[in-house]
């Protein structure tokens, strides 16, 4: 009873052994290229090793068979010969004797081994009873025991023609045997059978040596083999680790690693042309890292030397605006172009001061717990008449209650009414959708059109900076170029998500998704990208910040493009 559980304990010990070792093998053929190229190599010449020892035994068998048959039948045809030549006895009983006595002797005198001679009469009447001449005190195989259909050839064999058989023979340890029959005609005795059997054990053991000596040769072969791959794939897997273990550092930055150089050889080259590679790319990374800083300098520097001399135009541009009903129509006209175009400028000068403080760093974040179906309700609010003068309707979906998360309230409002804008620009009158879900982890909001939609070249860019889909299209609400790049900057500061959907002539879909607790990571969003209603026909490209939901991602100009894996198939509202 107590030896069944240490019994199953062993027997789960070794199932666990067994299943980490296969994981392990597994592991290290997938991830190993040396290690997979010196299994396979073992394997292929195992392979190799077992054909061609199956073959070489198969032909030293038959070899050694043959010469064996060959031996024995000669024997066989010499003992018929001296049988033939024998005197007739006086009678059945010296004749019986003369037999035998010559059986014993041809045994003794054999040159190969012999089990057994048995002479038996062909006529089961015969007074001469079947002979029998045994090697010592060995077992021989009875001729009774023969296969009959073996007997029967026997029986029907023509004079001269002699048969064989192979056997199993009799004794402590069962040995392979040759049995050769022949009939034979002795003077005044009548018709015999001669079965001669001989012992095929030498020739088995000297096959068993030949096997022994093929496993070993195979089993040291195999391991030099394997040695010898191991030694040579390492000469050549020890760079290529090399280089790519050098290649992850310089894309995580560190630009100043380089590859070993031995020898003059290819791998010497290899190395030589990754390392000249690495100095132009870190060349190139430099100075693009120069042209940045100087530029971002540049704007920032600009902007706050603008800002002095706008606001003295400002203040000019009221003074006169306020005047306009003073002058003649083509001047008032102008005061208000003025007036407008100077407003326009300091827009276009704040998004640029915002844009700075992002690329200096400086931009931070003042967040509480806010509604955010409070801040898309009032974004409607504001834009209520801008909506009416383009003929377009602004339709919420939310829910009922308040949907809470911990945001900077400025930023995000300004984020969903560039969204919205954006919407009324190019939704072409038509209506605009806007949809608030929450989960447990992240709100999200989307905005979706009904326009002219976008292509995807035209969603790979939507984000940049001063990018326009096309630049001669008028706006009618005016723009600087720069509101989706703040928006993703404002985005990406609360640590969510600002991702883009288009096709052409079917609209196009922002959906914005924030955690609802800062520095808390999402997973999912609540509202689906492609859209609910989007159509079924052909791929949706959807853009978006680096972190997305389990889209696949693929690196195109500035921001990554991502395919969502589910193609838009989405049940249709």
């Amino acid at each position: 009873m107590s030896r069944t559980p240490a019994l199953a304990g062993f027997l789960e010990t070794a199932a666990r052994v067994l299943g980490a070792a296969g994981r392990w093998t597994v592991r290290a053929f997938t991830h190993s290229l040396q290690f997979r190229i010196v299994v396979l190599t073992i394997a292929l010449t195992i392979i190799a090793v077992l054909g061609v020892g199956a073959y070489m035994s198969q032909q030293i068998s038959r070899g050694l068979f043959e010469s064996k048959l060959s031996s024995v039948s000669v024997q066989t045809a010499g003992y018929v010969a001296e049988l033939q030549s024998l005197s007739a006895g006086e009678d059945d009983e010296a004749l019986s004797e003369t037999l035998n006595t010559q059986l014993r002797s041809m045994l003794s005198r054999s040159p190969t081994p012999l089990r057994s001679v048995a002479l038996e009469p062909q006529e089961r009447s015969t007074a001469v009873p079947p002979l029998v001449a045994l090697v010592g005190g060995e077992e021989s195989i009875p001729v009774a025991e023969l296969p009959d259909a073996y007997l029967s050839a026997v029986d029907r064999a023509e004079l001269g023609e002699q048969l064989y058989q192979s056997v199993t023979l009799p004794g402590e340890e069962s040995s392979p045997g040759l049995v050769v029959a022949q009939q034979v005609t002795i003077p005044a005795a009548g018709q015999f059978e001669l079965f001669v059997v001989a012992d095929l054990q030498e020739e088995q053991n000297t096959l068993d040596f030949v096997l022994r000596a093929l496993i070993v040769a195979a089993i040291v072969l195999s391991v030099l083999i394997g040695a010898i791959a191991w030694i040579v794939t390492r000469l050549v897997v020890v760079p290529v680790r090399t280089a790519a273990e050098v290649a992850g550092q310089l894309a995580h930055g560190d630009l100043d690693q380089r590859m070993p150089v031995h020898g003059k050889d290819e791998i010497a080259t290899l190395a030589e042309s990754f390392n000249s590679m690495a100095d132009t790319l870190q060349d190139q990374i430099t100075r693009m890292e120069l042209l940045t800083v100087l530029q971002r300098q540049f704007v920032s520097d600009v902007s706050h030397e603008l800002r002095t001399p706008l606001t003295t135009i400002h203040i000019a541009s009221d003074m006169i605006y306020e005047s306009r009903e003073d002058f003649d129509e083509s001047t008032a006209r102008s005061a208000e172009l003025l007036n407008s175009q100077v407003e326009r400028f300091e827009l276009l000068l704040g998004d640029l001061l915002e844009i700075s403080r992002y690329d200096a760093g400086a931009a931070n974040l003042v967040t509480k717990p806010t509604d955010i179906g409070e801040i898309v309700t009032g974004v409607l609010d504001t834009l209520s008449v801008v909506a009416t003068q383009a003929g377009t309707e602004l339709l919420l979906h939310a829910p009922s209650s308040p949907v809470m998360a911990e945001v900077d309230r400025v930023r995000i409002t300004r984020v969903v009414r560039n969204l919205v804008v954006n919407a009324i620009e190019h939704g072409e009158g038509r209506r605009v959708d806007i949809y608030l879900a929450a989960n447990a982890e992240a709100v999200a909001v989307s905005v979706r059109d009904h326009g002219i939609g976008m292509s995807e070249e035209h969603v790979e860019h939507v984000f940049d900076r001063f990018w326009r889909a096309d630049p001669s299209r008028r706006r009618t609400l005016g723009g600087s170029g720069l509101g989706l790049a703040i928006s993703l900057e404002d985005t990406h500061l609360h640590g969510g998500w600002l991702q883009a959907w288009g096709r052409e002539g079917e609209g196009a879909c922002f959906r914005l998704t924030l955690p609802r607790r800062q520095r808390q990571e999402i997973s999912s969003s609540p509202l689906p990208l492609p859209p609910a209603d989007a159509a079924h026909t052909g791929a949706a490209v959807v853009a978006g910040p680096s972190s997305s939901d389990g889209s696949v991602r693929i690196q195109t100009g500035s921001i990554p493009i991502v395919v969502d894996p589910a193609e838009a198939e989405y049940e249709t509202d």
